[in-house]
């Protein structure tokens, strides 16, 4: 297979004088957002992978187009409105970055119509695999889906007219619509109606027969029974619509305020937000067009006509299908070792030694849902502490939780209540927390509290001691089994008491800016960064060993990028592992020469955050919440640990090693924006990271072989 290239357009013009750097200095954030989305249609493309999780990637490659648009086109509008020459911190001014975006995104939205309609879609039919819509059912077909329609669908429907005396109605954020323009019998004009295709139902309506399974989307359902809702109008037209709003809403605060009610706000502001998106049905007629142009109050150019289905991101619930065949082989997390011995408690296994668990490779619940469930049911446990960021629907740690503090343990959570996307689900966590009686703080106005950390104090003879547990990952049972995370467990006394004083940084006033082993945002995590790469550098220059390698979700703090210039230029051998966007620009001469960046894209979204510094070969190795962000750094409260028992010090290196010399999964990104995928040379084997990371898993909990 030959290795696939893509490249993305960059800036032509004369950079402005007013600009942040020059613009071969760094990459712009959302053209390369936008280039790790594309990486991830690539899975869809790729042929290696099983039919099922191509249509997955596709999947999750229209959910982050979904997200971009929340997150970030409403704000480039807004820097277009307000500061159209004003260049960002690649230089690009934002009148030209956002024509550049918007170009980027017609053309990945081709590549992915391409993709659905010559590629997956052909080939699910292959499997007996259909979606077909109403209009294309046999006889026998339409009469179950209309019997459906007429039981489940058609009672909870709301044909909503548009005309002087019916406003044009509000359209909730990512549903779908069906606009249908009618014509009164013996009147020569048209009406137009909407409908909402409710959510309350599965997307697609399940038909099973001869082996062959179809899928017919309700949209197209409904569309097909329209007569039923306007009888005796003649239906000239029917078209589905689907609109994006911005998610990027906060509203002004100050210190005096609820955050409570703050938060409340912005989500009822997010639900009328300014419309950044509608993806419209090919073949809407101008009139329709014209309805939407003026009803939604957007512009000619915020209409994407996409094929159907709109909204790609549910064909997620077909990639559920029982067709083994057509998916990965299913991997069930094995306990880490270290946890093997079910029994024991987890208390007396961290008194003999750090415990580091590498998620979902290794259980999240033998370790990390053990941990806290042990500290529930303990009677000598007298304390939890934990921060909740973003956590599962089902999660067993409110529930667990709310039974500590009704048993008349100190329980005290932070529920960051601004964790995007999650607000609603944390205020009632928060709330049901409350009601049994938990110590809740909704976090600190100015600053999200991003790190995850619990700690657990418990009465041990004459002794307290704490136990703590400090993670890359959210407390999430369900991300947890896709998620690659990291987690921690000391009862190491410098290290809990640092969680300590964390906390009363938390939930109290503590000033304090000063922490024994955490690296601690926005106080010194950011600093001791910096000197860690700098004495990279000062080895470097004498000419002693001096590497660092740090692997994140996204690089992108200027003062971070301009350290790492530094050190590359002085002799520092950088490996940078990036799975989002990155803002650096590797292998420039004279610039960068000595940087390589490295994205990770496969079966297991990588979110674990590692820094490894060679120090003249007195490693020194950082697990963090954090990437290099500026709102990481310098907005939110996060935790950097470091790891100090050499054991686990070479667990974490063999991860990195296993994905600088990963072949399968990996891209490499080049001094000009390209990015350029590895495969393996003739006659090399497959070095796919998280295939060779399962197999060390299974390794690791067999017995060895009797000789």
């Amino acid at each position: 297979m030959n290795q696939q290239i893509f490249a993305r357009p960059t800036a032509t013009l004369a950079p402005p004088a007013s600009m942040a750097g020059p613009p071969e200095r760094f990459f712009n954030r959302d053209l390369s957002w936008l280039d790790f989305n594309h990486r991830v249609l690539h899975e869809a493309m790729d042929r290696r992978n099983p039919l099922l999780e191509r249509v997955k990637f596709l999947a999750i490659f229209a959910g982050n187009m979904d997200e971009f648009f929340m997150k970030r086109i409403g704000l480039l509008k807004s820097l277009v409105k307000a500061k159209p020459n004003e260049a960002g911190l690649s230089g690009l001014p934002h009148r030209q970055e956002f024509e550049w975006v918007r170009r980027r995104l017609a053309e990945l939205a081709i590549l992915q119509q391409s993709i659905w309609e010559n590629d997956l879609r052909p080939a699910l039919e292959r499997e007996n695999i259909v979606l077909r819509p109403y209009a294309l059912l046999d006889e026998e077909q339409k009469q179950k889906a209309a019997e459906y329609f007429r039981r489940h669908i058609f009672p909870v429907l709301t044909p909503l007219a548009v005309d002087p005396g019916h406003p044009f109605p509000f359209i909730s954020n990512l549903s779908v619509s069906i606009g249908a323009l009618l014509q009164p019998p013996g009147q020569p004009e048209l009406l137009f109606a909407r409908v909402k295709v409710p959510q309350l139902f599965a997307r697609w309506f399940k038909l099973e027969e001869a082996g062959a399974v179809c899928f017919v989307p309700l949209e197209s359902l409904i569309q097909g029974r329209l007569d039923m809702l306007f009888p005796g109008m003649q239906i000239v037209e029917t078209r589905c619509f689907r609109v994006t709003r911005n998610a990027d809403v906060e509203t002004d605060v100050d210190d005096s305020e609820d955050l409570l009610e703050v938060v409340r706000e912005e989500l009822r502001a997010r639900r009328f937000a300014d419309t950044v998106r509608v993806q419209i049905s090919p073949g809407m007629s101008e009139e329709m067009r014209r309805y939407l142009l003026d009803g939604l109050e957007v512009r000619e150019d915020d209409l994407y006509e996409e094929p159907e289905p709109l909204g790609m991101a549910d064909l997620m619930s077909l990639t559920e299908l029982d067709r083994p065949a057509l998916r990965l082989p299913p991997w069930k997390p094995i306990c880490a070792p270290a946890l093997a011995d079910t029994d024991a408690s987890m208390f007396a296994i961290m008194r003999q030694n750090d415990v580091l668990v590498h998620h979902p490779f290794e259980s999240f619940d033998s370790s990390v849902e053990r941990f806290i469930l042990n500290a529930v049911d303990d009677p000598q446990v007298l304390a939890i502490k934990m921060t909740l960021y973003r956590t599962s629907g089902d999660s067993p740690f409110v529930a667990a939780l709310a039974r500590a503090a009704e048993s008349g343990k100190q329980v005290a959570v932070l529920v960051e209540l601004k964790a995007r996307f999650d607000e609603a689900s944390n205020i009632q966590w928060a709330q049901a927390l409350e009601r049994a009686g938990a110590h809740v703080v909704y976090g600190i106005l100015g600053l999200k509290t991003h790190t995850k950390i619990a700690l657990v104090v418990r009465q041990e003879d004459r002794v307290v001691r704490s136990y703590a547990h400090i993670s890359t990952g959210n407390y999430n049972s369900r991300t947890a089994q896709v998620y690659t995370d990291l987690s921690l467990f000391t009862c190491r006394e410098d290290f809990c008491q640092d969680v300590v004083d964390l906390f009363a940084f938390l939930t109290g006033r503590s000033l304090k800016n000063e922490y024994r082993r955490l690296l601690v945002a926005p106080v010194t995590m950011r600093r001791r960064f910096r000197e860690l790469i700098e004495r990279e550098s000062a080895h470097a220059r004498a000419g002693r060993p001096a590497a660092l390698i740090a692997k994140m979700n996204a690089l992108e703090d200027s003062e971070i990028i301009q350290t790492l210039y530094q050190a590359g230029a002085a002799g520092v051998k950088i490996d940078l592992i990036v799975r989002g966007f990155c803002c650096l620009r590797p292998q420039v001469k004279g610039l960068s020469e000595n940087i390589r960046v490295t994205s990770i894209i496969g079966r297991f979204l990588e979110h674990s955050r590692i820094f490894w510094f060679r120090n003249n070969d007195q490693e020194e190795i950082y697990l963090a919440s954090a990437d290099w962000m500026s709102r990481n750094l310098s907005h939110r409260v996060e935790v950097a640990t470091p790891i100090e028992n050499p054991v686990l010090r070479q667990r974490v290196r063999e991860i990195l090693d296993i994905m600088l010399a990963d072949n399968r999964q990996a891209w490499d990104l080049a001094a000009d924006g390209t990015w350029t995928q590895r495969h393996p040379a003739p006659g090399e084997p497959e070095r796919g990271s998280h295939a060779r990371l399962m197999e060390l898993a299974i390794q690791r909990q067999s017995p060895l072989p009797l000789i």
